[in-house]
Order: C-alpha cells, then sequence, then structure tokens
C-alpha cells in the first residue's frame, strides 16, 4: 500500500530542518506532546462536561486512544505505524472548550467554526506562540483531513497535493493510507468508549443496546474497539482500500445511530447548550471589548484588575508579532483564545468577569484587620 504522494512532498515542513534520530514522524509526535495545546486536552470534554468522575474520558485520552488504534491498524497494514501516532496524537488539538456543543456555539457566535480546520491552525500558528509546531505535510494533512463526524465503510487516499490552509470544510480525504487510518480510527476510539462512560454515568443500560449491532461487535468497549480494527485490518489486506465489511460497517452505523438518540442528543447534554452558550458568548464579548480598547497594549489589562484581562494582555504580546504581520482581525485573535480554552479555565475566567479574585483576597483582609 504505498501512498501516490512522494516521500519528499509527505515529509516537507515550512521550515526545513536537520534530520535527526527520531526520524520525521516520530520528531513530530515529540513537538505535540510537548506542547501546551496538546497539555489542554486533558481538561476538555471528550463528550460529559467536567465530570466529577476520573474515569470519564477525556479529549487527551481519546487523543490517546485514536493514535494506539490508528498505530495498531497500520502495524496490522504495514504501514508507518509513526506517521498515525503523531497525527492521532494531534487530530483535536482545536477542539473548543466543552466538546461538540462548543464547538457549535463558537460557529454561531463567529460564523464557522470547523475543530478540523482549527487544529491545522494551531499546529501551523498557534502553538508556540506564533511559532507553530513545524509538522510534516502528511502529518498536517491527516489531522486536517480526520473528520470524525463522517462514517464511510471504505476510503482510499487522495493523490493531489493540496494547500491545507486553504481548506475550508472537511471534504476533503487524507493524502496517506495512514491519515486514512487514523479517519477510522477515530470514529473506532468514541463509539464504544462513549457507551463505556455512558453506562458508568447510568444514563443507559446494558440492554439498552441495539442488540444485532452488539451481538456482533461485543457489548463492552474493549470487545467493540477489537472486532472493529481486526475487521478493518481483514477487509483492507488486499491494498485497494482501507475500510469494513459490510455486516461489521452496519453494525457499527447502528451502534453510532444509537448513540446519537440516546447519548449525545439525550436531556442530559443538550440541557447544557443555553448555559454554554451565554459563558463562551459572555467570554467573546469581554474579551472583544477589552481589545478593541487596547490592543496589543499589554500592560494596559492589567487595569481590569482581574486574572482574566491580565492573562489576556500576556497573550497579545506574545502574539502581537504573529498577529500583526499576518493581520489577523480582531474577531479571530479572541476567537483563538476562547477556542484553546480548557473546560476549567473557560469556568473560572467567568467567574473573573463577574468577581474577580482580587475581591475576595481584599474582603478577606478588610475582615482580618477589623475584627
Amino acid at each position: 500500500m504505498e501512498n501516490y504522494l512522494s516521500n519528499e512532498m509527505l515529509h516537507k515542513r515550512a521550515v526545513p530542518r536537520q534530520a535527526d534520530i527520531r526520524g520525521d514522524y516520530f520528531r513530530d509526535t515529540t513537538a505535540i506532546l510537548h506542547s501546551y495545546p496538546f497539555r489542554r486536552l486533558k481538561n476538555k470534554t471528550q463528550v460529559f462536561y467536567a465530570p466529577q468522575n476520573d474515569h470519564i474520558c477525556t479529549r487527551i485520552e481519546h487523543a490517546f486512544h485514536v493514535s494506539t488504534i490508528a498505530a495498531a491498524v497500520c502495524k496490522g497494514l504495514g504501514l508507518d505505524d509513526e506517521l498515525a501516532w503523531a497525527a492521532g496524537l494531534g487530530h483535536d488539538l482545536g477542539h473548543a472548550p466543552f466538546g461538540h456543543t462548543g464547538e457549535r456555539v463558537l460557529g454561531e457566535l463567529t460564523g464557522e467554526f470547523i475543530h478540523e480546520l482549527f487544529s491545522l491552525r494551531v499546529v501551523d500558528m498557534l502553538a508556540g506562540y506564533g511559532e507553530g509546531l513545524n509538522l510534516t505535510y502528511a502529518v498536517r494533512d491527516a489531522i486536517v483531513c480526520h473528520c470524525g463526524e463522517q462514517f464511510e465503510q471504505r476510503l482510499t487516499p487522495r493523490n493531489t497535493l493540496l494547500s491545507l490552509e486553504t481548506l475550508e470544510d472537511r471534504t476533503a480525504i487524507p493524502a496517506t493510507w495512514e491519515g486514512v487510518a487514523v479517519r477510522f480510527a477515530d470514529k473506532i476510539a468514541y463509539v464504544g468508549r462513549d457507551i463505556e462512560d455512558a453506562l458508568q454515568l447510568k444514563l443507559i443500560k446494558q440492554d439498552d443496546l441495539p442488540k444485532a449491532a452488539a451481538g456482533l461487535l461485543g457489548r463492552s468497549n474493549r470487545d467493540i474497539i477489537n472486532t472493529l480494527v481486526q475487521d478493518l485490518i481483514a477487509s483492507s489486506r488486499d491494498g485497494e482500500y482501507i475500510g469494513m465489511s459490510s455486516d461489521v460497517y452496519e453494525a457499527m452505523i447502528e451502534l453510532k445511530d444509537f448513540n446519537y438518540r440516546r447519548i449525545y442528543r439525550s436531556p442530559m447534554l443538550t440541557g447544557y447548550y443555553d448555559y454554554f452558550y451565554r459563558m463562551i458568548s459572555l467570554l467573546d464579548e469581554y474579551l472583544m471589548e477589552l481589545f478593541d480598547r487596547w490592543g496589543f497594549e499589554s500592560d494596559e489589562y492589567k487595569q481590569e484588575k482581574n486574572l482574566l484581562s491580565a492573562r489576556f494582555g500576556d497573550y497579545v504580546n506574545k502574539m502581537k508579532k504573529a498577529y500583526t504581520s499576518s493581520g489577523e482581525p480582531s474577531t479571530q485573535i479572541v476567537l483563538d483564545y476562547v477556542a484553546g480554552m480548557t473546560d476549567t479555565y473557560a469556568l473560572a475566567c467567568i467567574q473573573e468577569i463577574l468577581t474577580p479574585r482580587h475581591m475576595h483576597d481584599k474582603f478577606n483582609q478588610f475582615i482580618l484587620e477589623h475584627d
């Protein structure tokens, strides 16, 4: 299974680097792992918001699940598992706080927000305060083309070189077999794990699972992953495509439809939409007001006397060179900052807007001095 594009094209970086012992794709893995956007995934929602349960999946766990599943598929098909590992780790770096609900809110506030495209923006520019991670074309391509919402039965990689930064939607197919493996791994990683979490939270019961699909794929996340990975490898060995057998694919679609009906669109999750809309729109409005007032004069942000304003001022100062050279509008600057927030940081920022932490400190100091 050879990729249509040459290794020279696939290994290309925006800024050439001298080769080292790690190789091109493992080097990308280390760059992603050490980046701030990757670290923040540990406090970003996968499906269930800010759960008080250590065993509920977070976005960083999902990234590890995708990378290991994609690497396993590539090992089974004789492909480059290091490329799959790197792309799997980086595929969701552009996810908003509060999961797909947060993504939907940002889309309504700004006109459009597609986390696959934003993930590319993160690795190309935002990580490293404007320097980006300087990843290979192959890894960048697999990240921006991973599209976790489309459930194709079979895929082959495209045979053309695209200017990835000009993509405007989710329609592009990955340029490598490894990128295709990541695209399948994304679905495999979450379809069973989301059921496991919903069972843990008692949102559903084992008896609720569709009998035919569960009978074929399994009733546990472990069994579902094993069945899907084994079928994907066995069905793809002739090298014409990566894909699933018809019966397993139909069972996966049935399970996916069950997840949408009973989990993703359940009142437990959809009931939070208005809350998150108010919260994210407040953050957006507040930061827009600050930037329109002070722009890149970072010291001025301290006048607000709250941590959010001070940290946002520090951010625009560090990003000043990148933003001014690219001519980014203020709306994009604020979007970059809000979309990069974790769930926990977004909640803390709302508190800072409404009741800054320093107010509590001053009240406590007053009480101690006048007790």
